[in-house]
């Protein structure tokens, strides 16, 4: 049985951000060219090496959390119309378990089937194993009995995971020591856990929105009492990974949960989208819309003191700023309750996450503070809010669209460079120059946009052909 999701554009158009982000944060120049802006705030170049102690945030550091909260949004969309027609809370927790191994097949396969975890030295047969496991994942992840009632179709999905599971158990890698549980996608085993404990939670928790606050709080509490010296059974509990000799901290640590602290709230905004479902739909005349773009430029101000960090009374002057665009915004829009609420509720998380800020530290994306989930939450109801008032205004419409059609097989975008893009260059002898072609920063960037817009094209291909891929 697959979910079936009600569709919401700002949500998707969020989503596609997030993957387009992420797409191009991983493929831009490495090594100095680029300002320290364009990176994690955490790895600076030229060296790229992980700083713990160092504070701040970037956009790089937006994309996640972006992604996380449309998953948590998503949710009601998904289950309580599901919910509404009978189907059981037992079925819909079914639903969520095979979700939950499926994502993490899908990050242990495609992080192995990489051409430079297959080997060294890639070969021309390396870059072509990496395609294949391309098609695989299709296999998995496609509906084909959608295409027709053909009995062969049924034995797509079940044949491909074979063959992949055979790949896995044959094949050395290039550490010669062959399939390992521990080499896989961190960024997807974290969803799939996201996936799997904030359905459960949203399930459980379906008409008591304010019981998924009171498990933050049981979540945080554990977290930061984990963290005291000393040997206690809340230690004990966070530290619990293993099993009758079995280690399974490859595919769930407690520490995972810190991100509900993102998922959690997205639940609220797709609960508030359901709710104000029925609102009627007010006209924006164009003068109204310089409000949206004053709240994304103060924003992006915020944004950039967070970086650098140093100008904090700054920072709670454009928090006033974005409270006093919010108050005009609430006068215009007086039929739009919808706009109201996603204001009070971004404005409060970043309310909340200024506060903490100094706490740890300072915000960071890795180790993660608490800051940083409640500042990044509150960003991602304002952007969304700023998406909704420009979502049928005609002059963005295209960009919305390819945004939204990223945002709607994000599976797709994730793989198709690694596993299609970067082996077909190495088969048609282009990667070299590929590699070499970075000499500017100009060209250091483009290189990362053209390579997002190759990840585009592919995946928009499978958007027409309707080819989506679902965990």
């Amino acid at each position: 049985m697959r979910t079936a999701v009600t569709r919401l554009q700002e949500l998707d158009v969020l989503r596609g951000i997030a993957i387009f982000g992420m797409v191009l944060s991983g493929s831009i120049a490495f090594g100095g060219l680029l300002p320290a802006w364009m990176y994690h705030a955490q790895v600076p170049p030229p060296s790229h090496q992980f700083d713990p102690t160092r504070a701040g945030i970037t956009w790089v550091d937006l994309v996640f959390p972006f992604f996380l909260f449309c998953m948590g949004a998503a949710m009601p969309l998904s289950f309580q119309p599901q919910l509404e027609r009978g189907i059981s809370r037992l079925r819909l927790m079914m639903v969520a378990g095979r979700r939950f191994f499926q994502l993490l097949f899908f990050a242990l396969f495609s992080q192995h089937m990489k051409a430079w975890v297959l080997s060294s030295n890639p070969s021309l047969f390396d870059q072509f194993l990496s395609i294949c496991s391309f098609f695989l994942l299709f296999g998995q992840l496609f509906d084909f009995e959608k295409l027709g009632d053909w009995v062969g179709l049924k034995w797509v999905k079940p044949i491909s995971y074979i063959l992949a599971g055979l790949l896995l158990y044959q094949l050395p890698f290039y550490t010669e020591k062959g399939f390992d549980l521990y080499r896989s996608d961190i960024i997807i085993v974290v969803l799939a856990n996201m996936a799997f404990f904030g359905s459960l939670i949203y399930i459980f928790t379906v008409q008591h929105p304010i019981w998924r606050g009171a498990i933050l709080v049981v979540v945080g509490s554990v977290i930061l009492s984990a963290r005291e010296p000393g040997e206690h059974a809340v230690k004990y509990f966070f530290n619990f990974h293993s099993f009758g000799g079995f280690a399974f901290d490859w595919a769930y640590k407690f520490y995972f949960l810190k991100y509900l602290f993102i998922v959690i709230p997205g639940t609220w905004a797709g609960d508030l989208f359901l709710f104000h479902k029925k609102e009627v739909v007010q006209k924006i005349k164009p003068s109204h819309r310089l409000w949206s773009i004053g709240s994304l430029v103060l924003l992006i101000l915020l944004l950039s003191l967070l970086f650098i960090r140093n100008q904090v009374l700054l920072s709670w002057a454009v928090l006033l700023g974005l409270l006093i665009i919010a108050c005009f915004r609430t006068r215009l829009f007086k039929n739009s309750s919808l706009t109201t609420s996603l204001n009070r509720y971004g404005l409060f998380f970043l309310l909340v996450g200024l506060i903490l800020e100094p706490y740890e530290g300072g915000i960071k994306k890795d180790p993660s503070t608490f800051s940083y989930y409640f500042i990044t939450t509150g960003y991602s109801y304002l952007v969304l809010l700023v998406i909704k008032d420009f979502i049928g205004f005609k002059w963005v419409r295209p960009l919305w669209n390819f945004l939204a059609g990223l945002g709607k097989n994000p599976l797709v975008a994730y793989v198709a460079g690694s596993l299609v893009i970067l082996p077909l260059l190495a088969i048609i002898g282009l990667r070299d120059q590929w590699g070499a072609w970075v000499q500017t920063p100009w060209q250091g960037f483009l290189k990362g946009l053209l390579f997002t817009f190759l990840v585009s094209g592919i995946t928009l291909y499978f958007n027409r052909k309707n080819w989506i891929w679902r965990s």
